[in-house]
């Protein structure tokens, strides 16, 4: 309804009855005028200043509005005199947003990818010749180190060392390929020894920070990777280093599977918020699974009893790993160490489960079927 109810002038458009028939241009008069168009509309919320004489009455919040028959309540349509009044129509439902759906937070293509080039290249280097995959042990520990000590200087500003790292990583991996466990501890003592030395280069201001933090990535990646190397040596290794490979996959992929579609209870949530106990359960039960196929057919010697062991251990490892990056990411304030790989970040994101479980594949597999 527009402002010709409430006095406001005449408008044009509106047809007003006389004696000839309707005329234009003149404002409605009488209880019993209502245009056909007034059904449709509502009356604006005007209400006078100052109290109309003859016949006002009170709303309920105590302002005077207008008596007479073409006030219209401001909870009604207008409406012909005399006539009921009419309900108003309900208003339609707002639309609801359509439920989103859960997301991977990674672009799961580019990652499925990336990944089954990787695991050509591994596969491929494993079984044609030994020392290539040597290489790719030391080239993965290199940009590992390179990832880890980048972010630490960024973020921290801690200066480890990584030539003395890169070098010293490097021989680790070689050392124990070619010399065992002691050559490995060797190369790890002499690594931790270069970096002291080295960081003496520079002013003694944080010496005792970057110098710990060098020691501390010595351990954490190529330390942990030379056992990569002990399992390679051994006359069954391929085989050994493919049930590494293949149960912490095959762990991470279960605890991804699962946690996705039915975790509800988180398993660390001031680390890893997208972690569930559902998905650690998921993670054991493939790896078991696996573990117990694995040890039977592929190790010689093996039983599946103790493949099951083995799958139990390695979920509980890889998820300690998964989580320990997830604790260093977090201090440092960053979802990735890198981005080298497309779908997944950076060389060190790829280790985090990799590396811890490397020693308790390789003391496991001595344990049931001997050092080979």
């Amino acid at each position: 309804m527009n402002d010709s109810s409430w006095g406001a002038p005449p408008q044009a458009g509106y047809w007003a009855p006389t004696d000839r028939g309707p005329v234009q241009g003149h404002a409605p008069a009488g209880p019993t005028y209502d245009a056909p168009e007034a059904q449709q509309t509502r009356p604006m919320p005007i209400v006078p200043d100052v109290p109309a004489h003859g016949g006002n009455q009170d709303d309920d919040r105590g302002t005077a509005r207008p008596a007479g028959p073409l006030f219209r309540d401001e909870t009604q349509s207008a409406r012909p005199h005399g006539e009921a009044p009419q309900k108003p129509e309900p208003m339609p439902d707002a639309p609801q947003p359509a439920p989103q759906k859960k997301s991977a937070g990674r672009d799961l293509g580019a990652a499925i990818g990336v990944g089954v080039a990787l695991g050509a290249v591994i596969v491929a280097s494993l079984f044609i010749v030994k020392a290539v995959f040597v290489g790719v042990i030391a080239v993965a520990v290199v940009v590992g180190l390179w990832e880890l000590t980048s972010r630490l200087q960024e973020r921290k500003g801690i200066k480890a060392p990584l030539v003395p790292l890169a070098v010293g990583g490097a021989a680790m991996v070689v050392a124990g390929y070619v010399r065992g466990p002691e050559g490995a501890w060797v190369a790890m003592a002499l690594t931790a020894l270069a970096v002291l030395v080295w960081r003496m280069t520079e002013p003694p201001d944080n010496y005792l920070k970057d110098v710990t933090a060098g020691v501390f990535a010595a351990f954490y990646v190529p330390f942990l990777a030379t056992f990569v190397a002990l399992m390679l040596a051994a006359d069954d290794g391929p085989q050994r280093v493919l049930v590494f490979l293949v149960l912490t996959v095959v762990s991470d992929t279960g605890a991804y599977a699962v946690g996705w579609r039915f975790g509800t209870h988180k398993l660390a949530p001031r680390i890893s918020p997208g972690k569930t106990r559902e998905g650690l359960l998921g993670a054991i039960a493939f790896a078991m699974v696996a573990g117990a196929l694995l040890m039977q057919f592929v190790i010689d010697d093996g039983a599946w009893w103790q493949g099951l062991l083995l799958g139990l251990a390695v979920a509980a490892s890889a998820t300690l790993g998964d989580l320990g990056e997830s604790m260093i990411k977090r201090d440092l304030g960053i979802k990735d160490m890198g981005t080298l790989l497309p779908g997944h970040g950076g060389i060190m994101d790829r280790l985090d489960s990799l590396l811890p479980t490397a020693p308790v594949v390789w003391l496991l597999l001595v344990l049931f079927v001997g050092s080979g």
